[in-house]
């Protein structure tokens, strides 16, 4: 049989599996499960179960991309997925292994990334603790990372998360940011406020210029 290329995009758009993005929903469904997660965990007493979601991500998903691919593809269909998650996560708690067979009953395994980064949120949440992102222009030495938490635990009344970042176009300085609040003092946003501060100034002295030149003062 001769290839089809119609056909085949035919087969790929119906397949297509559509992503978080595409999926406004998708975010709170994944909170919904973290926080069913959670509370599961605390109340049979396994509070390490998100510890072992995490393992399961970092040291099973991410080093085997493709393993990941097909697990939490809709198209590898309900009974092969929990096949292969009785065959790689079996050592994990009963709480785990059960959370991930839910996922794939309910045909969520896709969001499984998503699911995890929000139960670290409600739990950091839960203990009293926040966020706070820290960007420099290059990558923070252990000791400098110490000095600036240190600074910002003092400048704050929560316990702060600090997770960095680094963003090549700041130059110098750091962003900090605590929710939806952004404390800028990169070289980048210094010299933009410069820039404007002297953009405003030239064009004050180039009007003062208009006005002698055309005042009867000027004639």
């Amino acid at each position: 049989m001769s290839d089809n290329p119609e056909a085949l995009k035919s087969l790929v758009a119906e397949a297509r599996v559509a992503s978080v993005m595409d999926d406004p929903g998708a975010e709170q469904i994944a909170k919904t499960y973290a926080v069913s997660f959670l509370d599961a965990a605390e109340s049979k007493g396994s509070p390490e179960s998100l510890e072992t979601l995490t393992s399961f991500v970092d040291d099973v998903l991410s080093p085997n991309p493709e393993f990941e691919r097909i697990l939490t593809s809709p198209l590898t269909g309900t009974d092969n997925q929990l096949g292969m998650l009785d065959r790689v996560a079996g050592g994990a708690d009963p709480l785990t292994k059960n959370f991930l067979s839910v996922l794939a009953r309910h045909g969520r395994l896709d969001l499984l990334r998503n699911v995890l980064e929000e139960a670290w949120r409600e739990r950091e949440t839960r203990e009293g603790k926040k966020r706070v992102t820290v960007r420099t222009a290059a990558p923070l030495s252990e000791s400098d990372l110490a000095k600036i938490t240190d600074r910002i635990k003092t400048a704050v009344d929560f316990e702060p998360v600090v997770i960095p970042e680094t963003d090549p176009d700041l130059i110098g300085g750091l962003v900090i940011q605590v929710g939806d609040t952004v404390y800028d003092s990169s070289l980048r946003t210094r010299l933009k406020g410069l820039r404007g501060r002297l953009k405003e100034a030239f064009a004050h002295e180039i009007q003062s210029g208009r006005d002698r030149f055309s005042s009867p003062e000027g004639d």
